[in-house]
């Protein structure tokens, strides 16, 4: 399978029951793919030097999961050994009293890198249109009743995210957003691993461990949400996550093909600089030091 075979842009629907959720026959080829992840990773630190000097378009990297599917871990993995001075991490957990007074965009807007940048989103605007979808949260904002109980709900927040990060595109940003797709079994795994583990303890959730009751309904959510909001601009991934390495691997694999197609540069001497390098030079050669 490519790279191509994971990404929803709008060409072709998501059925979750369609796709896979581990490594496959892929797994006959870990040490080399383990070895393109590491290859993927020198060749992201690279286009990210060259981004962050050029300054002018910005990466997001949205990052959706059940629990236990591993977002915590990849991103550590596979971001953290970029340059930390040109990247951002931001993990949106239950929006605050605050956060709830605004828009629901408002805290995302907030945390958008600078262009230059990439910025890496566990969680994002998509618990919008997923848990608040799920769990009917909707019904309870403090909202006018022609917004909260108006059928198209969902509908319309769809279009607007596709319209907000359409939005960011054409302002300089590009936004790839990744679905870690685990399985049920897997999720369960890593459940008792937390329990039985003393070092995995401050990971246990017992209302993450419920939300297990809703899996066909979380299932129905992604698949609305991925298959309304895949562009060819800001596309979704699905990349199966039961299997760690491998999810690691697609992934480091859409951030070099995404920073690729950027074709970030390094920029040129600025003239005026450029006009003041022969006295410089000559300052230096005539230091003694």
């Amino acid at each position: 399978m490519t790279i191509k075979d994971f990404r929803y842009d709008g060409g072709k629907k998501l059925n979750l029951k369609d796709v896979s959720t581990s490594a496959g026959e892929e797994k006959d080829h870990k040490a080399e793919l383990i070895h393109c992840t590491e290859a993927n990773i020198m060749r992201a630190c690279e286009l990210q030097e060259k981004l962050y000097a050029e300054g002018r378009e910005g990466l997001i990297i949205a990052i959706q999961a059940r629990d236990a599917a591993g977002k915590d871990s990849l991103i550590k993995k596979v971001f953290s050994s970029l340059n930390p001075a040109a990247l951002e991490v931001h993990s949106f957990k239950s929006p605050n009293s605050n956060e709830l007074a605004h828009d629901y965009l408002w805290r995302i807007n907030a945390a958008l890198p600078v262009r230059g940048k990439i910025g890496v989103f566990n969680r994002s605007q998509y618990e919008d249109v997923l848990v608040v979808k799920v769990h009917h949260m909707e019904k309870n904002y403090r909202m006018p009743s022609r917004c909260t109980q108006d059928d198209d709900f969902f509908s319309k927040r769809y279009r607007q995210i596709r319209n907000w990060e359409q939005y960011l595109y054409e302002n300089g940003y590009r936004m790839v957003k990744l679905f870690l797709n685990v399985s049920r079994a897997v999720q369960k795994e890593r459940f008792l691993e937390r329990i039985e583990r003393d070092e995995k303890h401050w990971k246990l959730s017992t209302a993450d461990m419920a939300e297990r009751a809703a899996w066909d309904e979380y299932d129905k959510a992604y698949e609305d949400c991925i298959n309304h909001t895949g562009t060819q601009e800001s596309p979704w991934y699905v990349v199966p996550a039961d299997t760690k390495w491998y999810t690691r691997y697609l992934v480091s694999q859409i951030l070099v093909d995404t920073l690729e197609e950027m074709h970030p540069e390094y920029p040129g001497l600025d003239p005026e600089e450029a006009a003041k390098i022969p006295v410089v030079m000559q300052q230096l050669e005539e230091d003694g030091d």
